[in-house]
């Protein structure tokens, strides 16, 4: 039977919605406007709460609490900026290592170098490394990767200890192993959205570049990379992020020194582990300096994530013209 009726009845497909379809759509904007507005106050309620914690510490220390570098609780000394620079010296590390591999292995696994059922497989086992507990990574790095990292740390610093980046011996617990786990853990993140950057770009856009004249790696470096760069960076930024808060394993394997230095194999020290590693012996007067170490982590995160959105919509205007 036709689903086209020229008669008096009202074809299926031409006909106006029915009632139940109109209640549907409004119950579905509701929970969607409700769900919206709940992200939202509970962002604004967590950054309340941390905040009305955080200000006896804000107005007691200031600005001095930023650029202090003590963490003394019987001088009642609190600064952070060793926790600030081992926060982000250690995320740009992770970013480093974890963002170029990541792109590398979306590369790999959708620009046809093996059968895509084989690149599934893969996918499935890197993305699995998001399911490992931190703290599993935490004991990994203690008794596998550290002992493997000290031959060549003390290599490195034999023979290039005048480097900045080579200027102490790995000891135990430092920069680099925390940076390497850290750069294992953020890999998934990169990987996956870096894949779904890459599967949404039409396959026409690879045979258009082979048509005028360019080779495999052109037509990846030259056009799949630049088209997918919006998602690519999405993917960078939510590494970045990740990396920003990651808590256990950086407790177990940087070292909680409260120093800034430019060494990878020194110790050092990152806001999320100063948070986990005092919290739980704190006085009041320690816990309000604690809540205003989390409001600046909060902060950096925000700008963050506020400077990977306009490079992102730069890098939408400048290679796909939105």
């Amino acid at each position: 039977m036709s689903l086209f009726n020229f008669g008096d009845s009202v074809s299926p497909i031409s006909g106006p919605p029915s009632a139940l379809e109109y209640a549907n759509d409004r119950i579905f904007r509701g929970i969607s406007w409700a769900s919206a507005f709940m992200v939202i106050a509970l962002t604004a309620f967590i950054l309340w709460e941390v905040g009305r914690q955080a200000a006896p510490a804000v107005y007691a220390y200031g600005l001095d609490f930023i650029t202090g570098t003590e963490w003394n609780v019987n001088k009642g000394a609190f600064g952070v900026l060793p926790e600030i620079w081992g926060t982000l010296y250690s995320s740009l590390l992770a970013l480093a290592l974890g963002g170029l591999f990541g792109i590398a292995i979306a590369i790999f696994l959708t620009q046809d170098f093996i059968h895509h059922r084989l690149s599934l497989v893969f996918r499935t086992v890197i993305e699995m490394l998001a399911a490992i507990p931190s703290v599993v990574f935490g004991l990994w790095g203690i008794y596998i990767l550290i002992p493997l990292l000290k031959p060549g740390a003390e290599w490195l610093h034999d023979q290039f200890g005048w480097f900045p980046l080579f200027s102490t011996d790995l000891a135990g617990p430092g920069m680099a192993p925390a940076a390497l786990v850290l750069a294992i853990m953020i890999l998934p993140t990169v990987a996956a959205i870096t894949v779904d950057a890459f599967h949404r770009i039409p396959y026409k856009v690879k045979e258009a570049a082979y048509g005028m004249g360019t080779t495999r790696w052109e037509a990846i470096l030259k056009v799949m990379v630049p088209t997918a760069s919006s998602g690519i960076l999405a993917a960078l930024v939510l590494g970045f992020g990740r990396a920003l808060g990651e808590t256990m394993a950086l407790a177990m394997l940087i070292g909680n020194a409260n120093q800034i230095s430019l060494s990878l194999f020194s110790p050092a020290n990152t806001l999320a582990s100063l948070l986990a590693s005092t919290f739980p012996e704190a006085g009041q007067l320690e816990v309000q300096a604690l809540m205003y170490a989390a409001l600046v982590l909060l902060a950096i995160t925000f700008l963050v994530n506020v400077l990977g959105q306009l490079v992102q919509q730069y890098t939408i205007r400048k290679f796909e013209g939105k």
